[in-house]
Formats: structure tokens, sequence, C-alpha cells
């Protein structure tokens, strides 16, 4: 998620064609397709994914195929050999994720004390018990949160003067800017989010901000993006560096990973050669067709079934 569209987007509700809530998800709510839009196979990204370093996986954080789809390829990958990685907890509680993994602690101490998502118990906790059964390490791969506000709020620089024990939670400072490209889709984006946020300001009858302030805060706003991604980089990079053999599943929204860009460009800067393939999945209402615009998204594009409802989130 983009950093100004959780901010500008908070209380909006997606409308989506609804399934019962008892209705399973299975492979029949997805069409896997290569990069170029040519038909494939869960088993073709499998087979893909094996000698290689590190499969990403990207995904809509609240699509539940989605989240079926990580799970049946972790299982079918799962081994010895074999780390998860995951966008959904920062370094700093990698020490809680590793008590958890261990039998020391309770999974409300891993919810609690480890700042797990909202939906975690939903959407990721089905992959963590799998690595946990598999004795997989998992890695909490991403900046801690009150770093990527500070960015988000001053820019990069604004972190200079932490202490090396809380630079030790982050990348290597200063980390490097977006790529060109990155930058480019990362404003496409946040002009289209920020279009529809106008008019719903407009449709109340409020008065739009200062397009100057938009400029500064959309800057530090791709800063506080780049942080997430050098940061989940990093992670990755240390834990290949620390294991050799090692293969990574990681799980982060689909924005990090496509186009090879995002994570993968501070990959190659923290650790050249590394061998990686994309697979992009898409919750979109041409399923279960190819759309040319989904061209290039990832080495596997899987597109998914749109009426298939979020998850709902369970009570502790």
């Amino acid at each position: 998620m983009l950093v100004l569209m959780r901010r500008a987007l908070s209380g909006l509700l997606v409308a989506l064609c609804a399934f019962s809530a008892q209705t399973p998800v299975t492979e029949e709510n997805c069409r896997v397709f290569h990069g170029d839009g040519k038909p494939a196979t869960l088993d073709d990204v499998i087979e893909a994914a094996k000698p290689l370093d590190v499969t990403f996986l990207g995904e809509s954080h609240d699509d539940a195929v989605a989240h079926y789809l990580e799970a049946e390829i972790l299982r079918r990958v799962a081994g010895q050999d074999w780390a998860l990685s995951l966008e959904m907890f920062d370094r700093d509680v990698q020490g809680v994720v590793d008590e958890y993994l261990s039998g020391v602690i309770e999974e409300r101490d891993l919810i609690a004390s480890g700042r797990a998502w909202s939906n975690y118990r939903t959407d990721y906790r089905p992959l963590v018990e799998i690595a946990k059964e598999k004795h997989m390490p998992v890695i909490a791969a991403n900046a801690p949160k009150r770093y990527v506000d500070v960015v988000g709020k001053k820019g990069q620089t604004a972190l200079l003067p932490l202490s090396g024990e809380a630079k030790r939670m982050l990348p290597p400072l200063p980390y490097a800017p977006a790529s060109q490209a990155y930058r480019e889709r990362f404003e496409r984006e946040m002009n289209e989010q920020m279009g529809k946020v106008k008019s719903a300001i407009k449709s109340a009858g409020a008065a739009p901000g200062h397009s100057a302030a938009h400029s500064a805060e959309s800057d530090y706003a791709l800063q506080a993006q780049s942080l997430w991604d050098a940061a989940m980089a990093d992670s990755i990079a240390q834990f290949l560096n620390q294991h050799p053999g090692m293969h990574v599943l990681q799980i982060n929204g689909s924005f990090h990973s496509e186009y090879h860009q995002g994570i993968l460009e501070h990959l190659e800067r923290y650790r050249p050669g590394t061998t990686s393939l994309v697979v992009t999945i898409l919750r979109d209402k041409s399923f279960p067709s190819w759309k040319e615009d989904m061209n290039g998204k990832g080495d596997f594009v899987i597109v998914t079934d749109p009426r298939v409802k979020p998850n709902q989130p369970k009570k502790p």
C-alpha cells in the first residue's frame, strides 16, 4: 500500500459482488498466465521457482484468493531449503517471530508483541503455521512503521540522527532513490487515487488542498515507499548471504515487485546476481480472461475472481 493511499482512502469501502462466506476458495477462482499472456498452470509457477533464489508473490492485501494461492504455493515448495519472508512483520520483531516458531511463546503474544496486521488470523496465519510445521525460517522483512512514518513526513534524511541500534532495523543509509520507471508508476497510481479523493471532497463541498504541499508530500511518500522496498530487499539479501543454498518465498503488496521494480531493484544493489521470479496476483473484473495492460507485470500473472469477498477478520 502507498503511504498517501493509506491516509486519503481510509474509511472508503470497496463494493464487491459477493460469494457466500461459506464458499471455499479453489484454483477455479484464478487463472494463471505467463507474463506475456500465454496460459500457464500453478505447476509451471512451482517448477520455475524451485531453482531460483527468491520468488516474489505480489498480492492485494485483501484478496482472499491470493492468500489461498500463497498458502498453496508455500505447501508445494516447503522444505528445509526454503524460508518465508513477509512484508507483514517489521524487522524489529524478528525475535518475537522466532520465539513463536520455536514454541517459546503463544500465538496471542506473537500477535500482540509482533504487531501483527489486523487480518493476520484470516490471511497470514496459514503461512506462518505452515512454516512452523515444516521448521522453515520466517523473515520479518519490513522497515518498522515508526521510521516509515518519519520519512513520509520529513524525508529519509530525518533518519540519519538515529542511533546505531535503530539503524540496524533499517537498510544501509542513505538508501537509493526510486528508479525513474518506478517513480512514474508511483505518480500515476497516486494521481489516480488522489483523483478519487478529490472527487469525494468535491461532492462533500470541501475545499481542495494546496498543490505545492501535495507535491512535497508526494515526494516524501515515494521516499517512504522506497524505504519499504529497500528494507525488504536488505532483509532478503542478508538472509541469503547468511544461508547459502537457501531459497526465499517473499510475500508483499504487488506494487513492490511488479515489472521487476521496487524490491528487486534494491536487491540487485545489495546482492548482485540474485536470481528471482516475480508472480503478480491481480484481482480483476477481466477474470477469467487476460488483459493487455497486464503484460510484463510479472514472469507469471495470476488473475483472481473479484466476486470472492475478502476474508472476515476473526475475533481473538
